[in-house]
């Protein structure tokens, strides 16, 4: 595990070097804040108004990360930190990134960056906060603004559009109004960031503690609409009252979402957002004037699966997501299910989280949890053996019966395992003696 008392004694060796050759260096941006806000930082960063080639030439082992930014990564201690030569941007021609940079002091390079409460520097020689911007005072207000301009800050990186949510989500802070404002207006230009860069903002929003904030800031800047219209599209899509008293598709994967623990996994809170995305495309009325959303759950997993492959997400988080969200409607029929059919279910790597699933679908609409206290109850009645035992005959069995492989191998073999997994075939024998009588004409 990443030691950050290690990371710091790193940080301050890199602070001490630059400053023993005359140069300024400080601690910069997120360390500082967490510090002051009495959270353990995550890595430490500095700043320093050495040119990067002096950077790399009073350190042994360097890697020019982002030179033409003044960017090197100094690996020390074993640590890596990121070593950055106060500068100033020039204009932005991407909307991500400037297309020159000037080198300049301290106070220049904290009016460059985005919100105040990431402009502060601190000295740890001399144990000094230097704050150009007002950062402190935020702060203290648990106030998220942007530096300057909030229009500007944000025309020039539209990434920090959702660093912005970001931030108020995992701080717990509010939003200054003149920066929330500037938020909503550029919310259509976040297409100008990579999918790559929106993902891993969004993946924060989605694992903090605090996350229902985090949904609420993403719907009501415009960013919803525009990274998960798929999501904005629930809005209005409404129900049936007698099963779902709560509201429409939006409001009731809204209540799920509040009904997660504080520590729930990524893949568990995206099968709630993306459960019943499907609902709009398949609702009908039917003859008989009920509302229906046949099928819902295949449309879902499609959906979920291009969404989830167009922000690129990693293949094992796909892998837990889309079967959660293509099976989540298969619980209503546990009571009827054989022993069989519910040991493979419940045998499935995504159980766990499709249970979850399953309880806070129930609790977010009409509130039965039976099937689920079933399955609690079948969990405990099931634990004394593994659910899957080994097979009791192979294929090679099989063939020295006289069977020729081939597509009824897998169905003997499926039928023998069934009738293992309900505990009526107890021994490779009587399974073969089964075989026999049951398929004996069949070769």
């Amino acid at each position: 595990m990443h030691d950050r008392a290690m990371s710091e004694a790193a940080a301050r060796s890199v602070v001490e070097r630059l400053r023993a050759h005359g140069y300024e260096a400080l601690y910069a941006g997120g360390c500082v804040r967490d510090r002051l806000l009495g959270l353990e930082p995550h890595d430490y960063d500095v700043a320093t108004d050495a040119r990067p080639e002096r950077v790399e030439a009073l350190f042994p082992r360097t890697v020019p990360i982002g030179a033409q930014f003044g960017v090197i990564l100094v690996l020390e201690q074993g640590e890596e930190i990121q070593v950055a030569t106060f500068r100033g941007d020039g204009s932005y021609h991407d909307g991500r990134h400037p297309e020159s940079v000037r080198f300049t002091d301290a106070e220049g390079d904290a009016l460059r960056r985005d919100f105040t409460v990431n402009g502060l520097f601190f000295n740890p020689i001399e144990n000094e906060i230097l704050d150009y911007v007002g950062g402190q005072e935020d702060l203290k207000s648990h106030l998220l603004r942007a530096i300057g301009d909030p229009s500007e800050r944000f025309a020039e990186d539209k990434l920090r559009l959702l660093r912005a949510v970001r931030f108020a989500t995992t701080l717990g802070f509010s939003i200054d109004p003149p920066t929330w404002s500037a938020v909503q207006q550029w919310a259509p230009e976040i297409h100008a960031v990579s999918a790559e860069r929106i993902r891993e903002e969004l993946i924060k929003i989605l694992i903090s503690s605090n996350r229902l904030r985090g949904f609420d800031l993403l719907d009501q800047s415009g960013l919803l609409r525009e990274i998960l219209p798929e999501v904005e599209a629930l809005k209005g899509c409404d129900q049936p009252p007698e099963f779902h008293p709560e509201g429409d598709v939006f409001v009731h994967t809204r209540l799920m979402l509040s009904m997660l623990a504080p520590d729930a996994s990524l893949t568990l809170v995206l099968s709630v957002l993306l459960h019943d995305i499907g609902k709009p495309a398949t609702r009908v009325i039917d003859e008989t004037g009920r509302m229906r959303f046949n099928g819902h759950e295949g449309v879902s997993a499609q959906m979920g699966l291009r969404l989830l492959q167009r922000l690129r997400f990693p293949n094992e988080v796909i892998d837990s997501v889309i079967p959660a969200v293509r099976l989540h409607m298969s619980f209503k029929d546990v009571p009827q299910m054989k022993t069989s059919t519910l040991k493979r279910m419940m045998a499935r790597t995504t159980f766990d989280e499709e249970l979850e699933l399953h309880r806070v679908d129930c609790l977010g609409s009409h509130g039965l949890l039976d099937n689920h206290a079933l399955l609690i109850a079948k969990r405990e009645e099931f634990s004394h053996e593994p659910l899957i035992p080994p097979p009791l005959v192979t294929g090679h069995d099989l063939i020295a019966l006289g069977w020729k492989p081939g597509k009824q191998f897998a169905e003997i073999l499926e039928a023998v395992q069934n009738r293992q997994l309900e505990g009526s075939l107890t021994t490779r024998e009587s399974a073969l003696d089964w075989i026999t009588s049951k398929f004996s004409g069949q070769k």
